[in-house]
């Protein structure tokens, strides 16, 4: 514990030099006499006299962020305080809203109003963000640095929350469960208590580990409720929703992606017609690495048709090196002569393009809520940044060229996270088949615009860092890394000139045949 022994300025300032070295940083006193000698900067830059004995606490946050100060190791150098001085810069307390501006979404934001959110998604929310803060956001530093997959404590305490069949949307799956001990009851469950979910979780700020906390499951698991028999759905999906077993969907090959058609795995009855037998390759396939279970598209006789395959003799998996961390569980799978009973058919021999339609809709938004949230993330660093940060003497925010660049990011992300909220709402009062007539191309026109703007937004967070926007450590850790993996939002679901035309196509299709110029 950080002692709370109290100290004049002019105490602290005698101590300034090699052996001796005390620095204030927010009214705290630091003895850094021999981390000085492991200092990562050197020795002179401690040395300097607007460092030694001085208050360090601008020069220090020009350089540092302030999770370091709450690092054990670092925490053990504090020997005091000032006498008779409070601290201004304290850390947001787990569960609390960012006070900085456009930090937070409009109807989260003091002083706004929402006509979509109500009491119950605002419990709910403060719930969530508490959850993530002290269960989820430390796992996932954690294991976006080594690589490896998401804790199972973690997965352990969503089960226990429901927070995993949550992550499905509204539905008879939710049916009898205790949502997040009793806070929103299954029967009021709707897509904004989920949006509130995905966008929580976004906050996390680590790509790799995001999509290793079960966004298989999210797109994996859908075909199997909706589709598959009672037999099947009774065995796999409570295994699924506990967090003990890992699901994937396996569409995407080296040959084809969104072009079905053109698949090259293979299912063929056996004579018996009680088995099919599978060969064949699937690439990109997130969640892949550590799946127990494959939601696979395979190319039959008659058409397309989707399997379920359970890990097993002649099924292999190798992790893909991509641009975000292993975390992610990203694979190469293969199938050789795998033996799967007939009856993990799911839905319709031939007749599969239903089954990947109907999940399409549900994905995409899923996306959009987290494209969004993470944009927003960037722009709190970039508001932090440009209000501390100094450059020719004067706040970084001072230079007009900067105040463009954040202007073009906050009309993004308002606008994005707007067009988001209203296409939820249509969610929330649409049947499924209006949804598929209606929304199709509406979410593929906003997950066209959320990620052409997250690149956009990447972009112009590196100019505004500088240096330590493409620095993996320290200040723009989060700017390097959204930077370095928002690509990856661009391309799965379908790729933004895909959807963009899958949206005019809709479009077109409803064209009234008397309209004239």
């Amino acid at each position: 514990m950080a002692s709370t022994k109290s100290f004049t300025r002019e105490e602290v300032a005698k101590h300034n030099k090699e052996g001796d070295l005390w620095v204030i940083i927010d009214t705290k006193v630091y003895d850094l006499s021999k981390f000085s000698r492991m200092h990562p900067g050197g020795l002179s830059v401690l040395l300097d006299e607007e460092v030694a004995g001085q208050d360090a606490t601008e020069i220090f946050y020009s350089l540092h962020r302030q999770e370091v100060l709450l690092k054990p190791g670092y925490a053990r150098l504090q020997v005091g305080v000032l006498q008779g001085e409070e601290p201004e810069i304290l850390p947001l307390a787990p569960g609390a809203l960012s006070k900085v501006p456009h930090a937070e979404p409009t109807w989260l934001t003091r002083g706004y109003y929402s006509p979509y959110f109500k009491d119950s998604h605002r419990k709910f929310q403060a719930a969530m963000r508490k959850f993530v803060d002290e269960i989820v956001y430390p796992d996932g530093q954690l294991r976006e640095a080594d690589g490896k997959r998401v804790s199972q404590s973690v997965l352990d305490a969503m089960t226990a929350k429901e927070i995993h069949a949550m992550r499905l949307g509204p539905g008879k799956h939710l049916k009898g469960r205790v949502l997040f001990d009793g806070l929103v009851q299954p029967e009021e469950f709707d897509y904004f208590h989920e949006l509130i979910i995905t966008q929580e979780l976004a906050r996390v700020g680590v790509r790799g580990y995001g999509d290793g906390l079960l966004a298989g499951m999210v797109i994996g698991l859908p075909p199997v409720l909706n589709f598959g028999s009672e037999e099947l759905k009774a065995r796999v999906v409570p295994e699924v929703f506990s967090g003990k077993k890992f699901i994937s969907l396996a569409i995407s090959e080296a040959f084809a992606g969104s072009d079905v058609a053109g698949l090259k795995t293979t299912a063929v009855l056996t004579e018996d017609k009680k088995y099919w037998i599978v060969n064949g390759t699937k690439k990109w396939i997130t969640n892949g690495h550590f799946s127990d279970y494959f939601t696979v598209g395979c190319r039959t006789e008659g058409g397309f048709t989707v399997i379920l395959i359970e890990r097993g003799e002649g099924v292999e998996t190798t992790p893909i090196k991509t641009s975000y961390s292993p975390a992610a569980g990203t694979a190469f799978v293969s199938f050789d002569n795998v033996k799967v009973p007939v009856g993990n058919t799911l839905g319709p021999v031939d007749g599969g393009l239903i089954v990947m339609l109907a999940n399409f809709n549900h994905e995409r938004w899923v996306m959009c809520c987290s494209s969004s949230r993470a944009q927003r993330l960037v722009v709190e660093e970039c508001m932090k940044w440009c209000a501390q940060r100094k450059v020719f003497g004067k706040p970084l925010v001072s230079q007009a060229v900067v105040r463009a660049k954040l202007a073009n990011m906050i009309t993004r992300v308002e606008s994005a996270q707007n067009w988001l909220e209203a296409v939820t709402y249509q969610m929330n009062n649409m049947s499924y088949k209006q949804q598929s007539s209606n929304l199709a191309g509406q979410i593929g026109f906003l997950k066209k615009y959320c990620t052409s703007t997250a690149q956009d937004t990447a972009r112009e967070a590196v100019q505004i860092f500088g240096g330590r926007g493409i620095t993996k450590t320290g200040m723009g850790r989060f700017i390097e890394h959204y930077h370095t993996t928002v690509t990856f939002d661009s391309l799965l679901g379908g790729a933004e000139d895909v959807l963009g035309d899958l949206g005019v196509r809709q479009a077109m299709r409803k064209m009234p045949s008397d309209a004239r110029l």
